[in-house]
């Protein structure tokens, strides 16, 4: 049993115990005192909030968070349900988690990859997360815990506030959403688009960017890139500067180089565009490839002024030559050839070549090959064309080329030159100054071929028709003198026979005429007709002059002279020397034609009814309509041989009982004479070559021993060709039709 306390100890006792109770006093004082302070400071911030003790008990749930969850206090305050105002099942919230001092494991379980350490608070957590619970259609929240401590650092609870995020979660949402869909835009846009930040590096590249120029986002992003050609540094950055002064480029033409080093010529658009200060914040650039488009504008220019220079190149050198400089200038080489089959000969000649060097250009035109020998041949040979981009150290068949050529080949395009089904030689492109030949080079070379093969076509065939016509022509010439000269030379015996016939007709008057009669009408006939082609020739010969008939001529004028004086010296002057001279002149003078105005009905009637008994014997109906009509201006002789030509024609070709219409009447501004019959027509074949001259449409045995205007009775062709080269003498036009009898 213990010593019983003195009364000055229980005094000190009750003394200290009543200083205990005032200080608990004080602090309990104080403590409510912090209590309404917390609870006016919870419930006067604008922010979301409620406080929960160590038991998790909730001892502040301010308005603002009433009205952010539609739940009141009342249903939350002095409970552990904190919860309740956010989920619908029952889990910790973060307030929880930091009363409890769960470790990180334990919040992450709950809010795995959405929290945080707050960097401001020790042993405060912070998170953003969705909760659907809340409103309608649930609420992004932004929320912060944090450990509630006496001045001693003793946790009594924790506070917990939360920020309504939805708003800028959904603006962040929209935004995402309109960069996706612009990003998608930009990403299928067709031509090239880059983001650049001010410094000129690249944020952003779209796939049409790296489908032209072959770098990626991945390679540049960060990054400068290197596509400015060398001499165009100056120019960009002055067009840079021009950019960031007036905000946007519209259009500037340039070129830019692509990760493989190939230049393109494009169409750069640019603009600044800014951030939410008004600052600039980048530049957005636009690029569109042009190259093909104005490889196609220079093509078709080409073409055109190619289409319009061929036509002044005759001479087929000339043409090929022209051919190969345009090659040449048109793919950028340093040689373009044009390469032609000689099929006789079987082989290729590059007579059209053009080259850098002319000793090479002077050796390509003296030089041929076999087929063989060239590409060419193949191409020749398939129809298609070749590319040949890497020819170092190549077949033998390049080697002995440039054998004999003297130069070295890189590379080659050949396209073929193909006139409608066959291939007659190839177009060469020798040797491009950058890079090798594509499918773009194909393409215009083979426009080219399509463009110049039928002027090289033309070329050749009108160098062959000018030989031929040359050949033609000294051929012409020759039958000219032959005929001029027969001509002069039958005048002499005809004459002679007409009047040895005359002499001998006058000695057989005394013989029974049955005995001699019928052999001097077959001598006359035969002697009428040499004596009408005598005529004819002398008509078609009238305008042409030859050495052979000139001396004939001058030889003749002194003759006569000589023969009238020996004449005049025999028998005296009188009638015989006068009739003499008139022979002479009517056998071998030169006939002057003057023109005279004629009433053209008025001629043909006369002469129709002069001829009418030279065909009395043929039952014909001669169908006359004259027209009066405005003077023709001819002389006499041509048109009297043409309209008697014309109806002997019409006669002959008319069988016994068929018409013939005589027609003169007006057309257009002229007068028209047509000569119509009945006969059996004359074949198309024919017609082409009526008027060529000594042309028959039938046999000459069928018509050779019969008398003019006879039925089929014909003649030698020299009559129509007369009448042609009248018309071409006097402008008149001459004209055929006929319809052939189909029986």
């Amino acid at each position: 049993m213990g010593q019983k306390p003195s009364y000055e100890d229980l005094q000190i006792r009750i003394d200290s115990l009543e200083k205990e109770v005032t200080r608990h006093k004080k602090r309990e004082a104080l403590f409510w005192r912090n209590q309404e302070r917390l609870t006016q400071i919870v419930e006067s911030i604008p922010i979301p909030t409620f406080v929960i003790d160590n038991d998790h008990i909730v001892t502040h749930y301010n308005s603002a968070l009433e009205n952010l969850t539609g739940i009141g206090a009342d249903e939350i305050f002095g409970t552990r349900d904190s919860w309740k105002a956010f989920y619908s099942e029952a889990r910790p919230t973060m307030a929880d988690f930091i009363v409890d001092r769960a470790p990180e494991a334990d919040i992450a379980r709950y809010y795995e990859g959405k929290f945080s350490k707050s960097l401001v608070k020790m042993g405060a957590y912070e998170a953003e997360d969705f909760f659907p619970d809340i409103g309608d259609g649930g609420r992004w929240l932004f929320f912060t815990a944090a450990p509630l401590t006496d001045p001693e650092g003793n946790m009594f609870g924790a506070v917990e506030t939360l920020l309504d995020t939805s708003e800028r979660r959904r603006a962040e949402e929209a935004r995402l959403k309109s960069e996706r869909r612009f990003r998608t835009l930009l990403d299928f846009a067709p031509y090239s688009i880059l983001v650049f930040s001010v410094d000129g590096l690249v944020m952003y590249l779209n796939p049409a960017f790296t489908e032209t120029f072959g770098w990626t986002l991945e390679e540049l992003r960060g990054k400068r890139i290197p596509y400015v050609p060398p001499d165009l540094e100056i120019e960009t950055r002055e067009h840079l500067r021009k950019l960031f002064q007036e905000k946007v480029i519209r259009r500037y033409e340039t070129k830019r180089l692509t990760k493989d080093g190939h230049s393109l010529d494009v169409v750069w658009r640019a603009s600044i565009f800014s951030d939410s200060k008004g600052e600039a914040a980048g530049v957005l650039v636009i690029l569109r490839d042009i190259t093909s488009v104005k490889r196609i504008a220079r093509n078709n220019q080409a073409m055109l002024r190619i289409s319009l220079a061929l036509p002044e190149y005759l001479e087929l050198y000339d043409v090929l030559d022209y051919v190969s400089s345009v090659i040449k200038e048109l793919m950028v080489t340093e040689g373009g050839v044009v390469i032609l089959l000689d099929e006789q000969r079987q082989e290729l000649f590059l007579r059209g070549a053009a080259f850098d060097d002319t000793a090479t250009q002077r050796r390509a035109k003296e030089t041929r090959f076999s087929p063989d020998e060239l590409v060419a041949g193949e191409v020749i040979k398939t129809g298609k064309p070749i590319i040949l981009n890497d020819i170092a150290g190549g077949s033998a068949i390049h080697i002995e080329r440039d054998k004999k050529l003297g130069y070295q080949t890189r590379n080659l395009l050949l396209v073929p030159l193909r006139s409608q089904e066959r291939v007659i030689g190839s177009l060469c492109a020798v040797n491009k100054k950058e890079g090798g030949f594509d499918q773009a080079d194909v393409e215009l070379l083979s426009m080219l071929a399509g463009t110049v093969v039928l002027s090289i076509e033309n070329a050749r065939f009108s160098a062959e028709l000018k030989k031929a016509y040359l050949e033609v022509s000294s051929l012409n010439r020759a039958k000219d003198k032959v005929i001029s000269h027969l001509s002069h030379e039958l005048k002499t015996p005809i004459a002679v026979l007409r009047t040895s016939l005359v002499t001998l007709e006058k000695r057989l008057q005394g013989l029974s005429p049955e005995r001699w009669q019928p052999a001097m009408v077959r001598a006359r006939r035969n002697l009428d007709r040499l004596l009408e082609m005598q005529y004819q020739v002398d008509d078609i010969m009238q305008d042409k002059t030859y050495n052979t008939q000139t001396t004939l001529t001058q030889l003749l004028e002194r003759c006569t002279d000589v023969l009238e004086a020996l004449i005049a010296e025999e028998f005296g002057e009188g009638p015989l020397v006068e009739r003499f001279r008139n022979r002479i002149e009517d056998t071998y003078g030169v006939r002057r034609q003057v023109a005279e105005k004629v009433q053209l009905d008025l001629f043909i009637h006369k002469r129709l009814n002069f001829l009418r008994p030279s065909f009395a014997h043929r039952q014909i109906d001669i169908i006359t309509r004259l027209d009066s009509t405005p003077l023709v201006y001819i002389p006499i002789d041509p048109l009297q041989k043409i309209f008697d030509g014309l109806l002997k024609n019409a006669i002959e070709n008319t069988p016994d009982e068929g018409k013939i219409e005589v027609v003169v009447n007006h057309k257009d501004e002229g007068t028209l004479l047509e000569v119509r019959d009945s006969g059996v027509g004359i074949t198309k074949e024919n017609q082409t070559r009526i008027f060529e001259g000594f042309f028959a449409t039938q046999e000459t045995l069928d018509y050779s021993s019969k008398n003019p205007f006879d039925f089929n009775a014909g003649g030698k062709g020299a009559d129509l060709l007369r009448m042609k080269i009248f018309s071409e003498r006097y402008n008149f036009n001459i004209e055929l039709t006929s319809s052939r009898c189909p029986f």
